[in-house]
């Protein structure tokens, strides 16, 4: 018999096997981060919280970044109803991308991923009762949390009926986000972004795809279409099957270059205002873009949609995923650095005194600037 509180939308008969999925795949992260030093205490491990220590001997200070998925999983529940294949979730990618939302900006300071709890917040019940999404979720947090070196040794999964309500068609949805630790060793690693000057160079480094921002855009541009996220794209793939392509982990090019002490002036994601996020120094310079790195199919069909380049530079990422900035003797030793990490790395332009603008010169625009954010 169904209890007051499950008919009130919150029944933890429905939530328990997802929670279970959630621990066992938690338990398998927990070695993760001991080549970094970090010990995860297994014995305290649990909903409650995570309890570790840093047992190296250097100097070390800790990073701590938060951040939510934002809309993307809509699509993927979009897909699940009217694709036509019920046993396909993509929340295994749907999982990455919220790891990466965090663990990326992590990065941005020099530290390297050591812990991550995660946040769930579902519409109803029912969502967590179903076998295949928790399955693909859980196993899609065991593989980045094995990739980049980080456990989960923690996590919140709630219902929410009265606060989460998706757009229809979309009967079912959650909110995802998460935190991730990050360790600083030594400390000396850290990046402020304070060593930023005139004449340092810029080299971007190409994203997966869309990554997780944008999305609301992507979702107006797609339900405007007659086959929706069904649409076919000259590549082949479907426009959500395209959308939903996980987003780069860059953990692995940041280590390699702490590892060979490379002098970086600042890191940033290429994530919120696009290309225009290039100016994120609050100082009054400006950032010369003379060349870019490939665009993908997806965002270029955005274009094809109606949405004006000026738009998309400052809501997609347009090919680059993250941004290093450094001084010009540094460059070449980067591209040889990131190229045997496994990444596709160029440089693009420099930083010039100014007035807090992006000169886009491959398509002559102009981003940002007083009043442009």
């Amino acid at each position: 018999m169904q209890s007051e509180y499950a008919k009130a939308g919150v029944d933890y008969v429905q939530m328990e096997p997802f929670k279970q999925h959630m621990v066992r795949a938690g338990r398998k992260t927990l070695k993760f981060p001991e080549k970094r030093g970090v010990f995860i205490t297994e014995e305290a491990t649990g909903a409650h919280g995570a309890v570790f220590e840093y047992r190296g001997n250097q100097s070390h200070i800790w990073c701590q970044t938060q951040e939510d998925l934002g809309n993307k999983n809509w699509i993927a529940e979009w897909m699940r109803q009217f694709s036509g294949d019920k046993h396909k979730t993509y929340y295994d990618a749907i999982a990455i991308d919220t790891a990466m939302m965090t663990v990326n900006d992590c990065l941005a300071q020099g530290a390297l991923p050591v812990v991550f709890t995660d946040q769930i917040e579902a519409s109803n019940s029912a969502w967590y009762s179903d076998e295949n999404r928790a399955r693909d979720l859980a196993a899609g947090f065991l593989k980045i949390c094995e990739e980049v070196g980080m456990a989960m040794p923690a996590g919140e999964s709630a219902s929410v009926t009265y606060i989460v309500n998706p757009k229809p068609p979309v009967e079912m949805v959650a909110t995802l986000s998460g935190c991730t630790t990050g360790i600083i060793a030594p400390k000396e690693n850290l990046i402020t972004g304070k060593k930023l000057v005139p004449g340092d160079r810029i080299v971007a480094v190409t994203s997966s795809g869309i990554h997780s921002n944008g999305i609301s855009l992507a979702i107006k541009k797609a339900m405007e279409l007659p086959e929706k996220f069904l649409t076919k794209l000259p590549n082949g793939k479907t426009l959500g099957e395209e959308i939903l392509i996980p987003t780069r982990s860059y953990v692995a090019l940041v280590e390699a270059l702490l590892a060979e002490k490379v002098d970086i002036h600042a890191l940033l994601p290429g994530t919120g205002d696009g290309v225009g996020k290039i100016a994120f120094d609050k100082r009054p310079y400006n950032y010369r873009i003379h060349s870019w790195v490939p665009v993908h199919p997806l965002m270029q069909f955005m274009r094809e949609l109606g949405v004006a380049l000026k738009d998309c530079l400052k809501t997609f990422n347009w090919g680059a995923g993250y941004y290093i900035f450094l001084p010009p003797q540094e460059v070449q030793r980067v591209l040889t650095i990131g190229k045997k990490a496994g990444y596709e790395l160029k440089e693009v332009g420099m930083v010039e005194e100014g007035d807090r603008r992006v000169f886009f010169e491959p398509e002559n625009i102009t981003l940002g600037g007083p009043g442009e954010g």
